[in-house]
């Protein structure tokens, strides 16, 4: 995975949950069997103070990853049909990665989405991202730093335009919190 950048440092992810989701819009996830793509949109979940993160009502066995060490994968199953990635910014806090621009191993992201039309349908929803990368409840606490099999790196792309802000989608509780952030349209 080191081709397509370099692993963000546990520090990254040690920070606040709203500092570090739209800090890592425009930051790569990979997967080790060479599928890569530019993360486009992001969501926060809060823990505590968010009803509606998994965390919100303390630690269980499914949430467990949210309450270990920053910079972990927290994969959950959403409505019994697609596995769902969070990078982990401990306290039960953390990112949920809503949809990836492919950027490599994009055939084995058609295989994987039973070969959509449109690239850019192959990750744009965050049933679509677990479901393209090959990710299942097996990834759940993959270490994001040290990045064996899952990663998030960072290969140096930047774009200065600004992110859009809005509250989060598909949820019911705390809809209004303005916490979803989304890449300038590419």
């Amino acid at each position: 995975m080191a081709e397509s950048g370099r692993a963000l440092p546990r520090a990254f992810f040690d920070r606040d949950v709203l500092e570090v989701a739209p800090d890592l819009v425009h930051r790569v996830f990979a997967v080790a069997d060479g599928r890569a793509g530019r993360i486009v949109e992001v969501e926060a979940y809060r823990g505590a103070d968010d009803p509606a993160a998994h965390s919100f009502r303390g630690r269980t066995a499914r949430n467990a990853t949210m309450f270990g060490p920053p910079g972990h994968l927290y994969v959950y199953l959403s409505y019994g049909l697609h596995w769902c990635c969070n990078a982990t910014c401990g306290n039960g806090t953390g990112v949920l990665i809503r949809a990836v621009r492919p950027l490599a191993g994009i055939g084995k992201m058609r295989e994987a989405r039973g070969r959509p039309r449109r690239e850019a349908d192959l990750a744009n929803g965050p049933g679509k991202v677990g479901q393209a990368f090959g990710i299942d409840r097996g990834h759940d606490g993959e270490d994001l730093v040290a990045g064996e099999r899952v990663a998030i790196l960072d290969d140096g792309h930047h774009d200065a335009r600004p992110l859009l802000v809005t509250p989060r989608i598909g949820i019911s509780k705390a809809a209004d919190f303005p916490w979803r952030w989304v890449a300038a349209p590419h």
